[in-house]
């Protein structure tokens, strides 16, 4: 989802010359081949990260640009640890099914995987992932003041971990963050949304639907990962709270009143089609320049500034979420992290957390984003500290204006682990939520009724 394609303007400022990617091959050979033979920087750490030389482990992501960035530099890993690691790509769609179903087997087939922070309640109610800190606490296996976990963005982090305990170490993120059309705000003397009413207001004021342009659009098609994506965020700055006392709930006042402003919005400024759009089909739209601003994840910038086919380039700013009627600014924190899976061997456990740490770490984030050779780079790195890196902050600006500002606005202050409701039972509840969404945008039911009637659905999941 972060394949981030340089804009002109970003090679320019980036001073990378187009004429550099016309000679890509050979270059990049040599710099691989030079990074093939650069471990100082990990060798610096107080461990032997050759203990459990030999062993072999295969780790499941999906096929994303930020994982072949990896999965590129992958030879370094072995040169450095004498393990081998077979990669498995699967679709994001099919990855979380065959981890559950590995998980539940116990056959130890993926060492780790590419993991939804929202699973983690369920792998932990299982026992069938690892408590990190094991591995961090072990100083023959981390050193700390190496790896310097603090640095990891505290928000990834605390979606990752259950009652205290970390489960997942996240190694690419995002956060949701309002993208508008900088030219049509000025053009009609607006600015970007600070509240969820400004927001609908702006969206009113640029929808024209006779030039093809629509004030807004959110992610409409079901699922748990889609409309129940953006809605949660809603649901929390209108003042929900998934759990009173002990009992999920899904429908009330503040539930109410957070569906009918997404079924508002969707229903009169975004395209009809919308209702069943995810959000690639949002950002090719807004690219092509019939939306005029979406609230989404902040890397599907890199769609929105892909030279070979947006038409916007140069136009788009970026700003936080708009608050809600509680005051509150709600977004996304969600990664993916890697866990251990708890039915390997010691060993196959402590390759697995080498590479981990390996992955995970400062310099290999740095080496798979701004410093790698190939032509895409990453906008969710798991650092601190490489998004207040100078040479980091020049190229993500390219996004357009404010982009380094909001994004780490947003993940710093507008956070909210709770944003889903983190129990076990969440893949049913999500897809349950999702329908109920569905179904009131649609129209084939209330807004009240969709929300009852998901309560109803839900109760006896929380039962058991």
């Amino acid at each position: 989802m972060t394949s981030f394609k340089p804009t002109r303007r970003t090679l320019l400022k980036t001073g990378t010359a187009a004429a550099a990617f016309a000679t890509l091959g050979p270059a990049f050979l040599r710099q691989a081949a030079a990074q093939d033979a650069d471990l100082a920087p990990y060798k610096s750490a107080q461990i032997d990260w050759q203990q459990v030389s030999g062993e072999t482990i295969t780790v499941a992501v999906i096929p994303a640009s930020y994982f072949e960035n990896l999965i590129t530099l992958a030879p370094q890993f072995k040169a450095l640890t004498g393990i081998d690691v077979r990669f498995e790509k699967i679709p994001p769609a099919q990855i979380r099914q065959k981890s559950v179903i590995d998980l539940t087997s116990k056959t130890g087939t993926y060492a780790t995987h590419a993991a939804d922070p929202m699973y983690y309640a369920l792998y932990v109610a299982n026992k069938w992932v690892e408590p990190l800190d094991t591995y961090l606490n072990d100083k023959s296996l981390t050193d700390q003041a190496w790896f310097k976990f603090d640095d990891v963005i505290p928000a990834w982090r605390s979606a990752n971990g259950i009652n205290g305990k970390l489960y997942g170490m996240p190694y690419d993120g995002e956060v949701t963050i309002q993208v508008y059309r900088k030219d049509l705000y000025d053009a009609k003397g607006l600015k970007p949304a600070d509240t969820l009413e400004a927001y609908m207001s702006n969206a009113a004021a640029l929808n024209t639907p006779n030039d093809r342009i629509w004030g807004a659009a959110l992610r409409g098609v079901a699922g748990a990962g889609q409309n129940m994506y953006i809605y949660p965020s809603i649901f929390r700055e209108f003042g929900g709270d998934w759990m009173k006392g002990d009992k999920l709930t899904v429908n009330g006042p503040e539930a109410e009143a957070a569906l009918a402003w997404y079924v508002d919005i969707m229903k009169k400024y975004a395209p009809t089609a919308a209702a069943n759009w995810n959000w690639p089909d949002i950002a090719d739209a807004f690219s092509q320049g019939t939306v005029a601003s979406y609230i989404d994840a902040h890397s599907s910038a890199s769609v929105i500034n892909n030279p070979e086919k947006s038409k916007i380039i140069g136009k788009v700013a970026y700003a936080r979420w708009p608050k809600g009627p509680s005051g509150k600014r709600t977004t996304s924190i969600w990664n993916w992290g890697f866990p251990i899976n708890s039915a390997l061997p010691e060993k196959k456990r402590k390759a697995t957390w080498l590479f981990i740490q390996w992955a995970t770490s400062a310099e290999t984030q740095a080496r798979t984003a701004h410093k790698f050779a190939g032509p895409t780079k990453r906008s969710g790195v798991n650092r601190t500290s490489i998004w207040k890196d100078p040479d980091y902050i020049k190229l993500m600006n390219g996004f357009g204006d404010n982009f380094v500002e909001a994004t780490m606005g947003a993940l710093q202050d507008d956070t909210d682990v709770d944003w889903r409701p983190r129990v076990p039972q969440w893949p049913a509840i999500g897809d349950t939520m999702a329908t109920a969404i569905q179904s009131a945008l649609s129209g084939q039911a209330t807004i009240k009724a969709a929300l009852d009637d998901a309560q109803r659905r839900i109760e006896p999941m929380m039962r058991g």
